[in-house]
């Protein structure tokens, strides 16, 4: 098959070319890919991996082979499937734990932006507590876990504060006040923070007494100072995040909502793998809204 696959010297660590065919396990499917997305972590984790690794943690394809075992999808069914890498190539072996069928009337490229982004800001929200009510800011909201973490606090009748360069439609997304600064941001109960840096550290100073902010990525690049005696006074959690596995029933639950007209994914950029550079170049440079999907053709 073809495949992204790791190659020292490149420009992102990566280079379309031939890679074995995956080996399914009992538990797993065999998809043929259709669609794949970019994320900031997977292809910034492409320039340190070993050589002849194949990236990619989203992508969206048809089951051409069933799980052994008889769990799973049949043969045909439309899914999507997250996993550490492997995302980025013509087939992909995936454990039936970790995707979900795409419901009809879901466009499939639409899907494949989905899994990373959309699940982290779900269980980022989540482990939070209690949103109805609260003030929930969310840093670098223009992005893919920014956009779905405004819409899916919003739905749970949060009062979302987004931190973005450019709005973006993010106010049609439900976000109650946009802003391109934290200076005149006032309190808030939870922060979902993808920014790091000197943003994660005025994001912090927000944050109330008992409140929460979760640290889910870092995009700056720019390292976190905090004054003395910033983490001294009323109790309050900064949290390290990881969005785990076992992503089947929240692949499934994000699809529906975005069959139900209820979730919208952007998709900044699309285009033919063959065209890989561009789309990382325009992704890191953060000079698109939302996911960067790649059709597989």
């Amino acid at each position: 098959m073809r495949a992204m696959v790791t190659t020292p010297g490149t420009e992102f660590g990566v280079r379309l070319r031939e890679a074995p065919d995956p080996a399914p396990k009992p538990g797993q499917v065999l998809i043929e890919v259709r669609n794949s997305s970019l994320n900031h972590g997977d292809v910034s984790a492409a320039g340190g991996a070993k050589p002849d690794k194949v990236m990619g943690w989203d992508a969206a394809g048809v089951v051409v082979q069933a799980a052994a075992n008889g769990e799973g999808p049949e043969v045909g069914a439309n899914v999507l499937t997250f996993g550490g890498s492997g995302g980025w190539a013509e087939k992909r072996a995936v454990s039936v734990g970790e995707l979900a069928v795409i419901p009809d009337g879901v466009d499939m490229a639409d899907a494949s932006a989905l899994p990373i982004a959309g699940v982290a800001a779900l269980r980022a929200l989540r482990r939070s507590g209690e949103l109805t009510g609260k003030r929930v800011l969310i840093t670098g909201a223009s992005g893919g876990v920014g956009r779905y973490g405004v819409q899916l606090a919003a739905l749970e009748g949060a009062e979302v504060v987004a931190l973005a360069r450019r709005g973006d439609g993010l106010a049609e997304l439900g976000a109650t006040e946009i802003v391109a600064d934290l200076d005149a941001v006032g309190p808030v109960d939870i922060v979902l923070e993808n920014v790091g840096g000197p943003t994660l550290v005025r994001a912090w100073e927000l944050v109330k007494a008992g409140g929460v902010l979760q640290s889910i990525g870092w995009t700056s690049m720019e390292p976190a100072v905090f004054p003395p005696y910033a983490t001294v006074g009323p109790a309050k959690s900064l949290v390290s995040f990881e969005s785990g596995d076992g992503y089947a029933p929240d692949l499934a639950y994000l699809l529906k909502l975005v069959a139900d007209g209820k979730l919208t994914v952007d998709v900044g950029w699309r285009g033919s793998w063959t065209r890989f550079d561009e789309a990382a170049a325009e992704l890191l440079g953060r000079r698109i809204s939302g996911k960067a999907v790649l059709d597989i053709d």
